[in-house]
């Protein structure tokens, strides 16, 4: 589905050393490795030029081609005969018509007779591998030598009758090579054309030889091949030769045989009858063939292309009779081409395959003369296929269309120099157009400017093209501006071929060569015109002239190119030869094999640029992220490993191609959100790339056009949440009403009612996709816990519309039904109830008019059992208590009768408040049953209180039912305490106790506690003795010790106990230093004074001994995870700077590597550890002194630098331990003990200092790359915490005095 497009043309003219037409060019050689050409003219002199090349400013107009001449010494009558250049020796082998070989070096312009050969020499053939040549005598003889010219084997070419000598044959006056020789690309073979004896004079034989011994391998059926046109493929699939059929009375036409001689199919050239075919020659990707056919007027070259078994002509360039043209492809590039005259004019073509599709999908395909048209929004066909055909008055070599609104123009260069211009109606309008044929006539003749090239429509009645004009007075290149006009009238609906006239209004000449043209698209008569290396210019008609655009240049030459309009900006993108995809002056893509635009609108504005890639990956990429620079944050250079790697498994950016080198040669823009793939086999595949479709979907959600995005939603498979959450299910409850009118099909409606989730899923399912529009709120944090109200909003909306936009159907009653049973949680009841209307209507023996409105019962009953549990659809009848509607339900349910008639004929025959309260229990209604039972009256008192207390949560409903009778009341409170107390809510259990005035359950409640202040109010409530009263306080004293509370056990010992030694002992243990001092004074026990001056004292030196511990730990810490960090880091820098192109290893990889390089863990070291009684009292202080570690850090793990940070920020001083820190050092300093006070802060001091600095110092060394040893150290850090933080509240705890 792509056209061959002639990019550039290199004009250049080889001076010839003799006079005007007695010197002719006749062959011609390459040299590959230094690009030179080599020509041989009929003087005997070789001609060595430089080829030129494109890229060189002002090419197009170079004049002479510089080249040296040497005559070659031949004897008189001798000629030049064959050329060849042989890479191997550097020279060129020359073979002359009196039989010598020449080899001549042209760099040390020498000359050497190698050989010499009976008869002249006809034909050089060298093999591919440059090691042997084979040759044809003019006694039609194939030689074959090596290139130390020794004859390896000699056969005939021609099948002669016996007595016929070979030796008498000479090699004929005309020098035209009419023998040849064809290697296959491996040179394990090669073939040749052999005259066949007692024949027609046209019949020939093909054959086929063996390199190694020059045995025949095969032989062909005699055939009329004309002359000695022959060429076999590089990949040696293919022989191509020439039928003559002037018997016939037909034209030429191409033949391809197989190596064993078997004819595999032919073409005809559709040319005269007298014409003749020379020079055919396969490309280096054998995909392309050429051709001379000299005609009677003129001579064309045409070029053919094979796809689904179709030869397709796709270029032809004609030229005068006397130029006699001859060609050769390039070596190397199979898409350049080389011509020149006989006069020494030498062309250079370059050709670029371009899609025949345009922006509005519609495929142009050139086959000759004729034009394939096939609209790919209408049919989806693969030529040779077609929905319409053009034909032309001869072969098109270029052509430009453009579609507006309501107009589709096609502008057709012809190889005759003639202009066309088609008008095609509105793709709505085509049906009747199908497999016409519509022969279009020229409109424009010039050529005295020759065929046009790089057409390109500036608006519907302006043209811009380039041609050539090659006399000596204007030789060079002009952009030229056309204007069209239409002198017949244009029916609508119908193909405009005729009438069409074409006159240049404007003319400018060219100084460099012209790469490709774009229209821009932002102003009117503008186009953006690109010359070599990438420089690009801006041509505007009003304007007349080239103005330079610096600012949107490519890097290198593109010969694709094309311009489209982003907001009010026109962005230009180019690819170039070696798949590098550029865009001002930067390149997008260093693999891009090809590209298009995707607009979900439809109306030209590009939202998408879809791009495959050369690992066969296909890309769509959102606009802005060209325009705000995220391609390589969000494609990773276009590779999917790197992709994969940078947003992870789960980003759907790409799409695998299911086969190796499909290529996009047009998309489907709007609503269709389509990408058409061409492979190499040449079959078409139309594919949907998810986020091509999501865009469409939201552009049309958009617009409020809600049918187009369920319809779109249906046909794709895409979650129908979508249309949903696309702005967030608010946004929809309010457009419910209009979805339902756009939509009116309520079959689609059921179906999106049924597919509604309690998920936004364009917060998981579709997340990566695309960048949707933001609504007020914050929307993700409403995914989950908005779940069951999205549901039931959204129904709820649907509902209304329905019953508000639908006329009364059976279909919207059972929507309905669907909506009620969809619900979340589903509205079972709500459901049953109108089925319960319709089932009344049924059994009414009145007319209601009504009745055809709706289903029968038995159908909405079977339509909600359908969509929701048949169990819950039963319990929802039982709990309407219609037991009747129940038996309906179970029966339709297919439920066993023995089931449910013993249920359903126990509660008829309960009471009413009975049957109802049974049934709520069955359904677990509690607080219905509870309502029930008691309206039930006293005789059901005890099921009452049963029920309360098998459900506990109904005791606040049971005291308001029961109302003022204070002896229930108290009934049920005592039983709500005993339910609190066994659920151990000690303290509410002791609230309910004392409302009832259970006081010994209250006291027992608040001691099991531990609120010992309740316990004594209570027991002075119950007024007990003062000996019971002074039992009970010990009791809870010593409960409070072991409870871990000596501070309270210390209070009741004094206030209630009077012990003051077993307080103040109870005031050490719990830290309180400053109140045990207040207590011993108070008493005036010294003591008690001394017993607390020296705990205090063994607490301080233990807690020196801590802190001097934790500075050790500290350090250790840090110094691990420096060590951890460093070698992490320069593990992750070697990963990084091997990493292949396919491999990537995770982050937890490159942790688990890195740790593992380390030795000892820093935590294996032991702890200091002192005498039992120290132990005891470190153990309690360190609880409250600093914060306990929790987890142990495991040595070479994944999160072992996080684990180290975590310990150092948990070894901080906890707010209990500054307190408990404070009074120690307050009461240190009352005792005298300066000395140890300041010690001890100091020693504090130093410790919360290190702690800070250390966790500081981390962090900082987690968020660089480059560890600093010398600026990342603990006491540079130390230092610099201490004037940070030394008067904050952290250090709250210090006294001013001992500072």
């Amino acid at each position: 589905m792509n056209n061959l497009k002639l990019s550039s043309e290199v004009w250049s003219r080889l001076e010839l050393q003799a006079d005007k037409g007695d010197e002719v060019l006749r062959l011609c050689a390459v040299d590959i490795e230094r690009s030179r050409l080599f020509f041989a003219s009929s003087a005997g002199f070789v001609y060595a030029a430089q080829l030129s090349s494109p890229q060189i400013e002002g090419a197009w107009n170079k004049g002479l081609l510089p080249a040296t001449a040497q005559l070659i010494d031949l004897e008189d009558g001798d000629s030049i005969t064959c050329l060849e250049y042989i890479m191997e020796k550097e020279a060129l082998i020359i073979g002359t018509s009196n039989g010598l070989l020449l080899l001549y070096s042209v760099d040390d312009n020498a000359t050497e007779i190698v050989g010499r050969v009976e008869g002249g020499v006809r034909f050089i053939a060298p093999s591919p591998d440059g090691d042997l040549l084979a040759l044809i005598t003019g006694f039609g003889q194939i030689l074959v030598m090596n290139l130390d010219w020794d004859l390896l084997y000699e056969m005939p070419l021609d099948d002669l009758p016996e007595d016929v000598d070979v030796h008498e044959s000479a090699l004929p006056g005309d020098h035209s090579s009419n023998a040849s020789i064809s290697w296959r690309g491996d040179g394990k073979f090669f073939a040749s054309l052999s005259m066949v004896n007692d024949s027609f004079p046209l019949h020939k034989k093909l054959k086929v030889w063996e390199r190694d011994s020059g045995a025949l391998h095969s032989v062909s059926e005699s055939k009329p091949f004309m002359g000695s046109v022959l060429d076999w493929t590089q990949s040696g699939a293919k022989i191509a030769l020439v039928y003559d059929r002037k018997e016939e009375k037909q034209c030429p036409s191409v033949a391809l045989f197989e190596k064993n001689g078997l004819e595999r199919s032919s073409f005809s050239i559709n040319e005269a009858i007298d014409v003749t075919l020379e020079f055919l020659k396969f490309n280096c990707n054998s995909d392309l063939l050429a051709a001379v056919v000299r005609g009677e007027t003129f001579d064309t070259l045409k070029i053919w292309y094979f796809s689904n078994n179709h030869w397709y002509l796709k270029q032809e360039i004609r030229y005068l009779k006397e130029d006699g043209i001859k060609f050769m492809w390039d070596l190397t590039n199979p898409l350049k081409l080389m011509c020149w005259t006989l006069d020494g004019r030498v062309i250079s073509y370059k050709f670029v395959w371009v899609t025949a599709v345009t922006d509005n999908s519609i495929a142009f395909v050139v086959d000759a003369s004729k034009v394939l048209v096939t609209p790919f929004s209408l049919s989806l066909m693969p030529p040779p296929m077609y929905f319409l055909k053009l034909e032309f008055p001869s072969a098109v070599r270029d052509m430009a269309f453009s579609s507006k609104i309501s107009q589709n123009h096609l502008a057709a260069s012809l190889s005759d120099g003639s202009l066309c211009i088609v008008e095609l109606p509105p793709l709505d309008q085509w049906d009747d157009l199908e497999g016409q044929t519509f022969k279009i006539e020229a409109s424009y003749s010039g050529t005295e400017y020759g065929p046009m090239l790089h057409l390109s429509w500036l608006d519907s009645q302006v043209i811009l093209g380039v041609s050539h004009f090659d006399e000596d007075v204007h030789r060079g290149y002009y952009l030229h501006e056309i204007e069209i006009s239409c002198s017949d009238y244009r029916s609508p609906g119908s193909v405009t071929c005729s009438g069409w006239h074409a006159e240049i209004s404007h003319q400018i000449s060219l100084e460099g060569v012209v790469i490709g043209i774009a229209p821009n698209q932002l102003i009117s008569c503008s186009a953006f015109v690109q010359f070599d290396g990438g420089k690009m210019f801006e041509y505007t008609s009003k304007l007349g002239g080239l103005q330079r655009c610096d600012d949107m240049a490519f890097l290198s030459s593109c010969p694709w190119m094309d311009a489209t309009l982003v907001g009010e900006k026109p962005l230009l993108f180019g690819l170039d030869d070696n798949g590098r995809l550029h865009f001002e002056r930067s390149v997008l893509c260093n693999n891009c094999s090809s590209f298009s635009f995707y607009s979900n609108s439809g109306e030209g504005m590009m939202t998408h640029l879809v791009i495959t890639t050369k690992q066969d990956y296909l890309f769509v990429v959102d606009v802005g992220d060209i325009v705000h620079g995220q391609l390589e944050q969000k494609y990773g250079n276009f590779l999917p490993v790197v992709v994969r790697k940078k947003t992870g498994e789960n980003e759907n950016v790409f799409v695998h191609l299911w086969e190796k080198g499909a290529q996009i040669i047009g998309v489907l823009h709007g609503d269709e959100s389509a990408v058409i793939l061409q492979t190499p086999r040449g079959n078409l595949e139309c594919v949907y790339p998810r986020k091509l479709v999501l865009a469409s979907i939201f552009n049309a959600l958009a617009q409020g056009r809600f049918r187009d995005a369920l319809l779109m939603v249906r046909r794709h498979r895409i979650d129908f949440n979508v249309i949903i959450d696309h702005r967030g299910w608010e946004a929809f409850v309010e457009s419910a009403a209009d979805f339902v009118r756009q939509v009116n099909n309520l079959s689609y409606i059921t179906e999106f009612i049924c597919a509604i989730k309690h998920e936004d899923i364009m917060e998981t399912l579709y997340k990566n996709y695309v960048s949707l529009p933001c609504i007020s709120g914050d929307k993700s944090s409403k995914t989950i816990i908005d779940g069951d109200k999205k549901v039931y909003s959204v129904l709820l909306s649907i509902r209304k519309a329905l019953e508000e936009q639908i006329e009364e159907t059976p279909a919207r009653e059972l929507c309905i039904l669907t909506t009620l049973a969809k619900s979340s949680p589903p509205v079972l009841e709500d459901a049953l109830k109108r089925i319960k209307v319709i089932r009344e209507m049924e059994l009414s023996t009145a007319t209601d008019p009504r009745r055809k409105s709706y289903p029968s019962s038995e159908e909405s009953l079977k339509h909600l059992l359908w969509l929701s549990d048949t169990e819950a659809v039963f319990e929802a009848a039982l709990g309407l208590y219609d037991l009747s509607l129940a038996a309906i339900v179970a029966l339709n349910s297919q439920r066993d009768p023995k089931e449910f008639l013993p249920l359903l004929q126990e509660l008829e025959r309960m009471p009413p408040l009975l049957m109802q309260y049974n049934i709520d229990l069955k359904l677990e209604r509690y607080e219905s049953a509870l309502r029930h039972i008691a309206s039930a009256g006293d005789s059901y008192y005890e099921d009452f209180i049963s029920l309360m207390k098998k459900v506990p949560e109904l005791y606040p409903l049971g005291l308001q039912l029961i109302g003022g009778d204070s002896s229930k009341r108290q009934q049920v409170l005592e039983a709500w305490g005993d339910h609190l107390d066994a659920t151990k809510c000690f303290e509410d259990a002791a609230t309910t106790f004392l409302c009832c005035f259970c006081l010994d359950k209250a006291l027992k409640a608040y001691r099991s506690c531990g609120n010992w202040m309740g316990v004594l109010t209570v027991a002075g409530f119950m007024k007990l003795g003062k000996d019971d009263v002074l039992q009970l306080a010990r009791e809870l004293s010593e409960e409070l010790q072991a409870l871990g509370k000596p501070g309270d056990a210390s209070k009741i010992l004094l206030e209630y106990c009077g012990d003051v030694d077993g307080g103040v002992s109870l005031l050490v243990d719990a830290r309180n230093w400053e109140e045990a001092l207040r207590v011993g004074f108070l008493h005036r026990r010294d003591d008690l004074i001394l017993v607390v001056k020296n705990a205090s004292l063994e607490c301080a030196t233990l807690l020196v001994g801590e802190y001097n511990e934790g500075m050790e730990k500290v350090g250790k810490y840090l110094t691990r995870y420096l060590a951890v960090r460093q070698r992490r880091l320069l593990l992750a820098a070697k990963i990084k700077s091997d990493e292949l192109s396919l491999g990537y290893p995770d982050d937890e990889t490159a942790s688990q590597a890195s740790s593992n390089f380390s030795g000892m863990s820093a935590y294996t070291t032991g702890t200091r550890r002192g005498s039992s009684a120290s132990t005891t009292l470190s153990t309690s202080t360190r609880g409250r002194g600093r914060q306990r570690n929790r987890g142990k850090i495991r040595a070479g793990s994944a999160d072992e630098e996080a684990a180290l940070v975590d310990h150092l920020k948990g070894m901080s001083l906890s707010e209990g331990g500054k307190i408990e820190l404070k009074s120690l050092l307050i009461s240190l300093l009352m005792l005298g003990e300066e000395d140890t006070a300041r010690k001890l802060q100091r020693t504090a001091e130093k410790f919360q200092l290190h702690q800070i600095a250390a966790v500081k110092l981390a962090e900082d060394a987690g968020s660089t790359d480059n560890i600093d040893e010398q600026a990342l150290t603990l006491d540079h850090y130390t230092q610099s915490v201490r004037k940070q933080v030394l008067n904050s509240d952290a250090f709250s705890w210090q006294s001013k005095v001992l500072l």
